[in-house]
């Protein structure tokens, strides 16, 4: 993904920095956690958590060790969160890869995502900054309670608002704290700091909802999981709330409003098909890229540099990925 972008040189050699500090948190551990982790990182991955905290950092002339140490911490987070969730949702792929769950026991699956979390802390804590600390600590409580939340409140939830407070907790949530946890362990003040929050939060939400597009409109080899998945588990993202309003005499629609969910595969692959080729696509995408302006604007106080240009690049990455 980072060659398709103009990241300096430096960043992207750091980026592999970032990859090394996380195989290494295995050293002196279990030989297969270390097996199970390089698994995980060879199975691909975007790093656009680890990338903004980088560029930030470089765009603001961050402490370079302590960013290293942060944007570790925050991708091992994220590693561990998809363990998890691969679990939760018996997943069986990952970005066309076979999931850990689908090859160890849900036990030894747990206490993997379980040792990442800890991994993850550790590296977060020898930032030596408190305040990072607690977002760190604080932004992971609001993924777990959005999981929570997703498995006994959200099934077949059919409410805007909703998913929009889901796709925070779900994503934006780290994206944010990758943001902002950046620009505290650098030379900012208050209002970029607060800028830069900003811009993580608006990035996250582009980035959820142009996910969710591609659930109904992607191609199956480059996403790495079959089409219509989230309609399949009961999640009701924006492509499908858009349908419902265009189109409040279909069946499938009249059933969830009163939050009846779509069992028959015959009608899920419908409605997958149907909402591919209505406007509830471009609707999406049009707030998808709604988010993104809001990131891009975010930037626009910032002087001219390789590392905004970055950002830049990777807002327009996001919204335009596969499709």
């Amino acid at each position: 993904m980072i060659s398709t972008l103009k990241v300096p040189t430096e960043i992207q050699s750091k980026i592999g920095l970032v990859e090394k500090r996380m195989l290494s948190q295995t050293d002196g551990y279990h030989p297969d956690l270390k097996a199970a982790l390089e698994v995980l990182l060879s199975s691909g991955g975007k790093r656009i958590r680890p990338l903004i905290i980088l560029l930030i950092g470089e765009l603001l002339s961050g402490d370079e060790s302590k960013l290293l140490n942060l944007a570790t911490a925050i991708e091992l987070l994220h590693t561990a969160t998809l363990v998890h969730d691969d679990l939760i949702d018996g997943s069986l792929l990952r970005r066309g890869v076979p999931t850990l769950n689908s090859q160890w026991s849900p036990a030894a699956t747990v206490l993997t995502g379980d040792f990442l979390f800890a991994c993850a802390a550790t590296l977060a804590a020898q930032t030596d900054h408190l305040e990072v600390i607690k977002l760190f600590s604080k932004t992971l409580t609001v993924i777990v309670n959005g999981e929570i939340n997703q498995l006994f409140t959200s099934h077949c939830n059919t409410s805007k608002e909703d998913y929009f407070k889901r796709i925070y907790a779900k994503t934006a949530s780290l994206f944010e704290t990758s943001a902002r946890s950046a620009a505290l362990l650098s030379p900012a003040t208050k209002t970029q700091i607060d800028v830069l929050t900003k811009f993580g939060y608006s990035l996250g939400m582009a980035f959820q909802v142009i996910d969710d597009v591609l659930d109904y409109v992607g191609d199956e080899s480059k996403v790495g999981k079959p089409v219509g998945g989230d309609l399949r588990q009961g999640l009701i993202t924006l492509p499908m709330l858009y349908y419902m309003e265009m189109h409040p005499d279909d069946p499938a629609v009249a059933d969830l409003v009163i939050h009846k969910c779509v069992k028959d595969e015959s009608e899920i692959s419908r409605l997958v098909v149907t909402i591919k080729e209505s406007r509830a696509i471009e609707k999406a995408l049009t707030q998808a890229r709604a988010f993104a302006e809001e990131a891009r604007r975010c930037l626009d106080t910032f002087a001219d540099s390789a590392a905004k240009e970055a950002l830049l690049g990777l807002t327009d990455y996001i919204v335009d990925r596969n499709l």
